[in-house]
């Protein structure tokens, strides 16, 4: 909400792959997906180097044939391959210097099986294990936050094609609508809903940040790790032969030139489509754009705070409250104005055609009608209420009167002038600035009907059987309409007992 009270306008950016659509087309569980997807990468790695080792173990029995069945360990390509850089210098460069140097290896030591079982092969089974539960740990969390997101979305479209369905039903019924689907009431849900979403995008945005900048670090640790048990292997088998130890030196030597980050700078270059920018700007709602926002039947023809006198009593005073007239020609009355705390839903709504309004006096004004808000008993069954409101001055009244004047149409006008909060229904009559009678019965020909409202009723009539004389002793009630032979019409409440219009 801006400064004045009114609902912040969202300003389209244009792009329909762009962030600012309220429902992006980017699945946001790509990233963690990708991710995931690595993390299997580096544990068929992890394995890989696990099982040449093993196998290096075993075939010092058997040098040369079991040489070649190690050979086959590594033979083929890495399972998720893709995700390291093909080129000389990384991980699929060091599968390819290991595959040429094992080919050549023709014999080796049966004292080297218990060394490597015993020194190398616990180093790379701690850093499976690693990569396991790293694993978990991303399931568990920025998985989780990814699917928050996509059950926000939905909850968002759904909402959102409520609204076009809403206002195509406004265009075609000539804006007759029921309250609850008023346009401008879908559209601050959506902005509700919205918020929503765009703290479970954002929240799962920070988590796969977070996922990211750690990421580099736990591969420095992979590599750091294999980097080590290379290097433990590399003192297990020394004591070979000169050609045995200068191939297996030649393996570790391509392992330890691997750059710490050269495999993870290699895939964000090749993902940078799919990964999330570190430095780009977080989701705002004063940036998103969603179809119909800006549809004449989601903007309130005026809205603003009025001060509405309590239906409990005049001891009560005023209470002030948020209210809107809208196209449909519904006065909605809320809370206040705040879009995003809760969902938005009006506590009353009247129909201004189906209401009677009164006059303007000062700051104040009365709207007679029926409560056609969700939920509440409506129909025949409805009961009228008379509402008192007070702007905060007679401008400010003038213009609310002038607004719900031509949305209820014409025949709904009374002469009925709002009532002081102090006085007494009788006294209520006399109010100041108030000229009584009305221009069109000072003309002697012309008989003002006799003011009843809050009279008991056995003085009512007492008035109505005195007919002209109660006339000269008491002013123009506030309700009364001229007649054309000088009668009371039956808005004057004569004829009737009080509560029936």
């Amino acid at each position: 909400m801006d400064s004045t009270g009114k609902p912040l306008a969202f300003r389209p950016t244009g792009g329909s792959m762009s962030d600012d659509d309220a429902v992006p087309d980017k699945d946001p569980s790509d990233t963690a997906g990708l991710l995931l997807e690595r993390l299997q990468a580096w544990k068929h790695a992890c394995g890989y180097l696990e099982n040449y080792v093993s196998a290096t173990e075993k075939a010092q029995k058997a040098q040369a044939k079991e040489f070649e069945k190690i050979l086959k360990t590594v033979n083929d390509p890495l399972k998720q391959g893709h995700h390291f850089d093909q080129s000389l210098g990384g991980v699929a460069g060091l599968f390819e210097n290991i595959r040429s140097n094992t080919s050549g290896i023709a014999s080796a030591h049966l004292e080297t099986e218990k060394n490597l079982k015993g020194s190398v092969l616990p180093i790379l089974d701690r850093l499976h294990s690693e990569i396991k539960n790293k694993t978990k740990e991303l399931s568990s969390g920025a998985v989780k936050g990814s699917k928050n997101v996509d059950k926000a979305r939905n909850t968002t479209q759904k909402h959102i094609e409520l609204l076009g369905q809403h206002t195509a039903t406004f265009a075609s019924s000539g804006g007759k609508i029921d309250s609850s689907n008023d346009p401008y009431v879908v559209q601050r849900g959506i902005n509700h809903r919205l918020n929503k979403q765009v703290l479970e995008e954002n929240n799962n945005r920070h988590d796969l940040i977070a996922v990211q900048d750690n990421f580099q670090k736990f591969e420095a640790h992979i590599i750091q790790v294999i980097q080590q048990a290379m290097a433990a292997f590399l003192q297990v088998v020394g004591a070979q032969a000169d050609r045995d130890k200068f191939m297996y030196s030649d393996m570790v030597a391509t392992t330890q030139n691997i750059p710490l980050d050269f495999e993870w700078k290699g895939f964000t270059s090749r993902n940078a489509n799919l990964l999330i920018d570190p430095n780009g700007p977080t989701r705002t709602l004063t940036n998103i754009s969603f179809p119909n926002q800006d549809h004449a039947s989601t903007k309130p023809l005026i809205a603003g705070t009025l001060e509405r006198k309590s239906r409990a009593g005049v001891l009560k005073g005023y209470n002030t409250g948020y209210y809107a007239v809208t196209p449909s020609k519904y006065l909605h009355e809320f809370k206040d104005d705040d879009d995003f705390r809760k969902d938005p839903t009006p506590e009353l709504s009247l129909y201004l055609p189906d209401c009677t309004i009164g006059a303007v006096s000062g700051e104040k004004f009365n709207v007679k009608g029926k409560d056609a808000s969700h939920g509440k008993v409506s129909g025949a069954f409805a009961m009228n209420h008379e509402l008192a409101f007070k702007a905060h001055t007679p401008a400010d009244a003038e213009k609310w009167w002038n607004v719900i004047r031509e949305a209820s149409g014409p025949g709904n006008m009374t002469g009925e002038m709002p009532t002081s909060a102090t006085s007494s229904p009788v006294e209520s009559r006399n109010v100041s600035g108030q000229q009584y009678p009305p221009p069109q019965y000072q003309d002697k020909g012309h008989v003002a009907p006799v003011q009843t409202q809050g009279l008991p009723q056995a003085q009512q009539v007492g008035q109505g059987s005195a007919g002209g004389m109660s006339q000269h002793t008491h002013n123009t009630p506030m309700s009364a309409k001229p007649g054309g032979d000088g009668a009371p019409t039956g808005n004057s409440g004569v004829a009737r007992a009080p509560g029936q219009y």
